[in-house]
């Protein structure tokens, strides 16, 4: 199967060269590009792309506002977002926003197309260790996202403590061990509960609960 991919960036030479690279792998194909984030929206409404690209500087719409209206009109592109920056607001903000991944801008040509190819699997590219750490950093420096009622309603008690512990960064096997559960069980949970709150892999979850207060941000450690 050939992954299609959509390159959002401000940047003709960039958005050039991330084009050779993937169209340089028999499994990947480029299928539209943008300049700004309004043509980005555009592009991936019209193509329907598995990946998109999305550069989180860009013209008239930013690639972190562009990633929300991708998600909340329901289009099922994964976003990796580009950034010249390394572990920093931004990227709080763009897994905020829905991004399923980050990756810098001077990543090697093979680590990119690994990485198209593990978001388009619905994989977590950023591990939830990482996730946390942005989350306690500048969690509290962000404006909270709009109220949507009590979004946690739909889980068990269960699956509430299984959310809890994936948010503080716990493996399957770790909250197996933590619960007195079976690995395979902590994964049916762990299914349920993206399903139920409509999230697209794990990381989303470390996001979500953050957000309703699930979890708090831990003080630095002095």
């Amino acid at each position: 199967m050939t992954v299609r991919v959509v390159v959002a960036d401000d940047q003709e030479l960039i958005r050039a060269g991330l084009r050779t690279v993937l169209d340089a792998r028999p499994d990947l194909s480029v299928v539209g590009e943008a300049a700004d984030g309004v043509e980005a929206v555009a592009v991936a409404t019209r193509t329907r792309p598995d990946v998109v690209l999305m550069d989180v500087r860009m013209p008239r719409r930013d690639g972190i506002a562009a990633t929300r209206d991708l998600v909340a009109a329901g289009n099922p592109a994964r976003v990796v977002m580009l950034t010249t920056f390394d572990l920093d607001e931004h990227v709080y903000a763009a897994l905020r926003a829905g991004a399923s991944a980050f990756l810098l801008k001077d990543t090697r040509p093979a680590d990119l197309a690994e990485a198209v190819r593990v978001v388009a699997r619905g994989e977590a590219l950023l591990a939830p260790t990482v996730t946390r750490r942005l989350l306690d950093r500048y969690a509290d420096r962000l404006p909270a996202p709009a109220p949507t009622g009590d979004v946690l309603a739909a889980l068990t008690a269960r699956e509430r403590e299984v959310l809890t512990l994936t948010a503080r960064a716990l493996s399957n096997a770790e909250i197996a061990a933590r619960l007195h559960l079976s690995t395979a069980t902590v994964k049916t949970h762990v299914s349920a509960i993206l399903t139920k709150l409509g999230l697209r892999d794990r990381i989303q979850a470390v996001v979500l609960a953050y957000d309703t207060g699930l979890v708090r941000p831990e003080p630095p450690v002095r």
